[in-house]
């Protein structure tokens, strides 16, 4: 698999609490935005990330975003946006 698999064609906004997350960046996991280890023998490793205090996040699941794992709007760009 040489590029990911677009999850959705938008955001997830949600609050994210403080604590530690692993964003999927292949596409397959089904607890999106979120890694499951669909990834295995992908190629593609999760993306730890840790956030400090809570905050509004658009977690990005078009998987095209240039500031992974946050929302960039890539998703625009795609078809039936």
């Amino acid at each position: 698999m040489d590029k990911p698999e677009a999850a959705g064609t938008r955001p997830i906004c949600e609050t994210a609490q403080p604590g530690d997350y692993w964003w999927c960046a292949c596409g397959l996991s089904k607890s999106q935005p979120f890694c499951d280890g669909s990834h295995k023998g992908s190629g593609f490793k999760s993306l730890p990330v840790t956030i400090d205090a809570e905050k509004p996040v658009a977690w990005c699941t078009c998987k095209q975003t240039g500031t992974p794992p946050f929302c960039d709007g890539s998703h625009k760009k795609l078809t039936n946006s």
